[in-house]
C-alpha cells in the first residue's frame, strides 16, 4: 500500500511538472517573450520560465572597469533568488572589446573568478541596430540603452514596469536595493 502511494505521489510530481511549461508560457508577458541560449550549458533559455520573478538583466564583461560587480551581483541573487529575484547576465562584446572570449570562456571566468550562479545567456549584442530584440524592447520602454557594460534593466513581476540603471550603479546601490524590495512586495 505504501509503495502505490509513494508511486501516485511521484507520478502527481511529474505529471504537474510536464503542465507547468504549458501554464507558464500562457501566462507570459510580451516583454518576457524571446529565447536564447544559455551561457552555462548550451540549452534553450526561453525568457517566459522567468515570469513571476523580478528580473535583473545586466549586460556584463569580463575585461572591464566593472567587472567586480559579478560579485555583488551574485550576493544578491543568492540572497533574493528565494524571494523571486532573478539576475541575468548578458554577455556582450559591444564596449570596448571587452568580452573577447568564447562562451566557454566566460562562463568559466563568472564561475570561476566570483562564483556565478546566476543564469547567463551566450555571448550577445546589446547595442546599436543589429541588438537583439530583447534589448531593443528594453530600451525602447526605459528610453535608455546601455552606453557601457553592466547598464541594469529591472523588470517587476508581471513584465509591465521596468526601470533602467547606469553601469555606475552597483548591485548593493541603496535605490536599486529598494526598487528590488518594492517590486518583490517586501
Amino acid at each position: 500500500m505504501v509503495s502505490s502511494v509513494k508511486r501516485w505521489i511521484v507520478m502527481a510530481g511529474l505529471m504537474s511538472v510536464s503542465v507547468m511549461p504549458a501554464i507558464a508560457a500562457s501566462d507570459c508577458p510580451p516583454l518576457l517573450k524571446h529565447d536564447f541560449t544559455s551561457l552555462q550549458d548550451g540549452k534553450p533559455m526561453p525568457l517566459c520560465q522567468y515570469a513571476g520573478k523580478v528580473i535583473l538583466v545586466v549586460n556584463t564583461a569580463s575585461y572591464c572597469g566593472f567587472t567586480s560587480q559579478y560579485e555583488g551581483l551574485e550576493k544578491l541573487y543568492a540572497r533574493l533568488n528565494d524571494k523571486g529575484l532573478v539576475v541575468l547576465g548578458f554577455p556582450s562584446n559591444d564596449f570596448g572589446e571587452q568580452e573577447p572570449g568564447s562562451e566557454k570562456e566566460i562562463a568559466d571566468f563568472c564561475r570561476l573568478t566570483y562564483g556565478v550562479e546566476f543564469p547567463m545567456v551566450g555571448k550577445t549584442v546589446v547595442k546599436g541596430k543589429g541588438a537583439n530584440p530583447f534589448y531593443l524592447k528594453l530600451a525602447e520602454v526605459t528610453d535608455s540603452r546601455p552606453k557601457w557594460n553592466f547598464h541594469k534593466y529591472l523588470i517587476n513581476r508581471d513584465g509591465t514596469q521596468v526601470v533602467a540603471y547606469s553601469s555606475f550603479t552597483k548591485p548593493d546601490d541603496r535605490d536599486l536595493v529598494k526598487k528590488i524590495d518594492e517590486f518583490l512586495g517586501k
